[in-house]
């Protein structure tokens, strides 16, 4: 069964609890460096076999990379206290791959949609904004991965439920997921394949604002939320919530976040490079862990691996 929770009705019925909710975010927030400096930020030593690699790729500025990337919300990317320097998981990757090619980094704030015009009209080298690798986006873009594209299912901290790894394991719970996603779309088969099986059918909830929905989790009227697992995993540093399942999202298949670089442009094995030396030295588990992204890394960056499939 579908349900379709009305907001204004839920709002009334939390009203009360949206100063708690608010200020365990702030806590939270609070924690995080937001400051233009990132004293925190993890730095690397040039890496030699990434930058002889590189030596034929037309970079636009000397000495500098520069890297297009999404600036909306942590803990991927979002603006510092300047309110003009972006900080987040993907502006420490970027980081860490300027250094091993021995550059500069200077990174330009792009919308999601632009991004590839940008990058195929030469307004950035590069660029490292949660890309999720598809064989058609392989036609016009090389990649280099670097974390997983993981949904995340997160249960109220003291939830009594357990780990939550296949469609039988739903059965019968109420659901929280975004409207028109890949989420909603894979929940749906897993809901229709537990139907056929003749388990429960899953109480699917839907909601617009963000705050509303933590609510709904917190008071129980839902048993768990379903989304892409960098967010969730950034909101449950406050305690409130914790994980229980992790689903690729490409299911069935797997999909990877990858640096993208323009096709053929003689980079992306470079960066594949750097990447890989990041890992080994350990900078690459700091630049997760500060964004408490640890559960979506990945054990090798790979160049052009299988993408999702054309649709």
């Amino acid at each position: 069964m579908i349900h379709r929770k009305n907001i204004l009705s839920a709002l009334l019925g939390a009203a009360m609890l949206l100063p708690l909710a608010a200020s365990a975010q702030q806590r939270a927030a609070a924690a995080d460096d937001l400051s233009p400096e990132q004293a925190g930020r993890p730095r690397s030593q040039k890496v030699e076999e990434a930058v002889k690699l590189a030596k034929d790729f037309k970079f636009l500025k000397e000495g500098v990379l520069v890297v297009g990337t999404t600036t909306g919300r942590l803990p991927l990317a979002a603006y510092a206290t300047d309110t003009k320097t972006p900080v987040g998981n993907a502006p420490d990757i970027a980081q860490l791959v300027a250094d091993s090619l021995g550059r500069k980094l200077e990174l330009v704030s792009t919308v999601w949609a632009d991004w590839p015009l940008g990058l195929q009209s030469g307004k950035f080298d590069v660029v490292v904004s949660n890309v999720t690798v598809t064989e058609e986006r392989k036609e016009k873009f090389d990649f280099s991965t670097y974390r997983n594209d993981q949904l995340g299912i997160y249960v109220k901290s003291d939830s009594k439920l357990g780990a939550i790894k296949e469609p039988k394991d739903i059965a019968g719970l109420k659901l929280i997921v975004s409207a028109s996603t890949n989420q909603e779309q894979i929940l749906l088969r897993w809901n229709k394949q537990n139907i056929t099986a003749g388990l429960k059918p899953v109480e699917i909830q839907y909601y617009d604002d963000d705050v509303v929905q933590r609510l709904a989790l917190q008071s129980g009227r839902a048993d768990a939320y379903v989304g892409p697992n960098a967010l969730a995993a950034y909101e449950a540093r406050d305690g409130k919530t914790r994980l229980a399942g992790l689903v690729s999202g490409g299911w069935p298949l797997n999909a990877e976040i990858a640096v993208t670089s323009r096709k053929a442009s003689g980079i992306a094995e470079a960066i594949t490079v750097a990447l890989n030396a990041q890992i080994k030295n350990g900078n690459y588990a700091k630049a997760l862990s500060r964004w408490n992204l640890s559960s979506e890394a990945i054990e090798v960056a790979r160049t052009n691996p299988p993408g999702l499939p054309k649709n």
